[in-house]
């Protein structure tokens, strides 16, 4: 029965932490942005995205994180033998990488509040990709296990990657567009 609970909440925690992953560096887009805004506008956007920000990451996205860690330990304990398994060896290699991008989040946020930080709206949006790439190889990992279909899973995965980068730049081009027409007709 403790394997249901542990597998529960670790499912709970994944949704949590991911949640807050995702909206934290849309955070992080608006709080770059805000440096566009004239002046009151600029200070008060940036110091309510410097609020959300920390509240985020610090009630939500890092809880998060540490319930799927403490769950997933919890889950290996009740069955050790699956330690023996190549799949959970490249999926725990994957959760190394989205831990380090959980707290490469946190410096940047720290970053963002001390004015330090010289990223773009756009470089944050791409960087808002990489949890969602994480994401879904850690499922199929975790669902296929041993049996993972590799060929057709490389190249959806790989699908993915493309589209969502030529999203990315689309709906950039499209901002930059509809901004240069704002202006030009103020203008």
């Amino acid at each position: 029965m403790a394997y249901y609970w542990f597998k529960a909440f670790h499912l709970i925690g994944i949704v949590v932490w991911f949640a807050g992953l995702f909206y934290l560096v849309r955070l992080f887009v608006y709080h770059a942005e805000a440096s566009q805004q004239p002046e009151p506008a600029q200070t008060i956007l940036k110091t309510q995205y410097e609020i959300m920000e920390k509240r985020l990451y610090n009630i939500i996205t890092t809880p998060g994180m540490a319930v799927t860690v403490v769950m997933a330990i919890g889950l290996i304990s009740t069955e050790p033998e699956i330690l023996k398994s190549g799949w959970l060896h490249i999926k725990l290699a994957f959760v190394v990488l989205l831990l380090a991008y959980h707290f490469y989040c946190g410096r940047i946020m720290r970053q963002l509040a001390k004015g330090e930080c010289q990223w773009t709206g756009q470089q944050f949006r791409a960087l808002n990709e990489a949890p969602t790439v994480l994401l879904v190889v850690i499922v199929l990992l975790a669902v296929f296990k041993g049996s993972l279909p590799l060929d057709l899973t490389t190249w959806l995965i790989v699908a993915l990657v493309i589209s969502m980068a030529a999203s990315i730049q689309l709906y950039a081009k499209k901002r930059r567009l509809d901004q240069e027409k704002l202006s030009s007709s103020q203008g």
